[in-house]
Formats: structure tokens, C-alpha cells, sequence
């Protein structure tokens, strides 16, 4: 079951349109960039999009900044959306409960797929933002290798090459992490409705709800545990030396809705009177 929804997932032609639009935005900046030679202050657009002029490698990172906020979530709230949803929506969910395979087998086979998603995306963002980084905004010489390329971290300090990998791999961790929160809310809504487009528009509110609140005053009370609170947390992987409160606050919020989420789904799609 599971290899039939990877399978499934993968021959979509939605999920490389999805992917090609994630991955087409940090091309498309790294052109203008490169062309132009014109780079945001610091301090002003996505995060290490000023200093990307200095370096490509560092526009992974930037590109993840970019596409963090909303086109990424976007597209994971419509694929866990369209996860049962979809099935019953075009009439293929009882048909597919009619074999031996069981709920909670064909759910965490959606599950799966779901998180498949997510890294694929995150890799393909990292690598194609690192290939065209490095093609329209030069790479450091190769003289520089005998532990001379170094790059400024947030903080200040230098970098190498390894280390910014290893941050660069560490970050797509994290955002994949923050991206399964909002995948399990989406999942959790497409057991509860047979509307692929109804599931992923709600996660998508629950989504901006979040955002709205975090930068709100008034919502200091709840902002700890928002959805989004520790999104950019990330950044701080980038400190020297690393600061690891927040990240570790992250994640532990995000497991936090992942498990709930996950639980629900499965607390209902258990017991769901499937009819399409």
C-alpha cells in the first residue's frame, strides 16, 4: 500500500507542477540578481538574500526564506489535503476500504506519501537554488579551498564550506519538520470532508490565522504556541555558536500538532461511515 501511494504521488502530474513552481521562484531571483547585481539592505527581504551577491552557496538558504512563508506550505496543505479527500471525492475511497488493506494501513500509507512530499520538495528547492546560486552568482575560487572559503555567518563570524553544508542540511530538516505540522492538519481535515479543495483551504486558514496572530500584540498570551512562532527559528542555525532554544522549541511544537493532528485523523478516519 504504501509503494502504491508513492507510485501514485509520483506519477501526478500535479505534484512536478507543484514542485517546478516551488523550485521555479529562487530561479527566477537568482537570474534578476545575477543579472543585475542589485541585492536587497540587510535587514530588508527574505533572510540572507542581501549577502547572496557575496557568495551563491549561501542562497539555498535564502531560497528556503523565500519560499518558507507561503508557497511551501500552500502546496503541502493540497497534497495532505487531497490525501482521503481526493479518494472520496471521486468516488475511489470505499473501493479502496473494499480490499483488505485496513484504515489505519491506508492511512499511514497517506501519511508517507505525504512525507515523501515534503523532502522532495525540500531537497529540490536546496539543490536547484544551490545550482543556479552558484551559476549566476559565482562560487567562492578554487584556491580558497585550503580552508580559506569563508562565508560570514549571521553573527559575524566565518564559516566554511562544510559547515554552511552542514547548516544548509540541518535547516532543510528543520523546515521539512515545521512542513509536517501542516501537513497533519491537512490530513486530520481530509478525513473530516469528501472536498479535496475544502481540507486544503482549511489548513490554509488555520495557516494564516497563525501568521496574523503571531505578529498581533493583543495574541502574546497564545504566540508561544502558534503554528508558525518557530518557523524562522532556523536562522539561528546559522549563529555562531548556534543558538538552539528556540529551534528546540520548534520542533518540540511542531511534534506536538503532528501527534494531535495524526491522532484525530486516525480517531476518525477509524470510525468514518465511508459512502463515496
Amino acid at each position: 500500500m504504501i509503494t502504491t501511494e508513492l507510485v501514485k504521488m509520483v506519477r501526478r502530474p500535479r505534484t512536478w507542477v507543484s514542485l517546478l513552481l516551488l523550485c521555479g521562484l529562487p530561479a527566477i531571483v537568482a537570474v534578476f540578481l545575477g543579472v543585475t547585481e542589485i541585492a536587497p539592505r540587510p535587514g530588508e527581504g527574505p533572510a540572507f538574500l542581501s549577502a547572496v551577491l557575496s557568495s551563491g552557496q549561501l542562497y539555498p538558504a535564502a531560497a528556503l526564506a523565500m519560499v518558507l512563508p507561503l508557497f511551501l506550505p500552500v502546496s503541502v496543505a493540497v497534497v495532505g489535503g487531497d490525501s482521503v479527500a481526493g479518494e472520496a471525492g471521486a468516488g475511489m475511497l470505499r473501493y479502496l476500504l473494499v480490499r483488505p488493506v485496513g484504515r489505519t494501513r491506508l492511512l499511514v500509507a497517506k501519511l508517507v506519501a505525504l512525507v515523501a512530499y515534503v523532502l522532495l520538495a525540500v531537497v529540490l528547492i536546496v539543490v536547484t537554488s544551490y545550482a543556479m546560486g552558484v551559476t549566476m552568482l559565482g562560487d567562492a575560487p578554487p584556491e580558497a579551498l585550503a580552508g580559506q572559503d569563508l562565508l560570514s555567518s549571521v553573527s559575524g563570524t566565518s564559516l566554511t564550506r562544510t559547515e554552511l553544508l552542514l547548516r544548509v542540511a540541518a535547516t532543510m530538516l528543520y523546515v521539512g519538520v515545521c512542513m509536517l505540522g501542516v501537513g497533519a492538519i491537512a490530513l486530520f481535515l481530509s478525513t473530516l470532508t469528501d472536498s479535496a479543495l475544502g481540507a486544503a483551504l482549511g489548513a490554509l486558514a488555520a495557516l494564516i490565522t497563525s501568521q496574523v496572530l503571531v505578529t498581533l500584540d493583543a495574541a502574546a498570551s497564545v504566540r508561544p504556541y502558534l503554528l508558525t512562532r518557530y518557523w524562522l527559528a532556523w536562522v539561528d542555525l546559522f549563529r555562531d555558536p548556534i543558538l538552539w532554544r528556540d529551534i528546540e522549541r520548534g520542533l518540540a511544537l511542531q511534534a506536538v500538532y503532528v501527534l494531535v493532528f495524526l491522532a484525530a485523523a486516525w480517531a476518525n478516519f477509524a470510525t468514518r461511515d465511508v459512502t463515496s
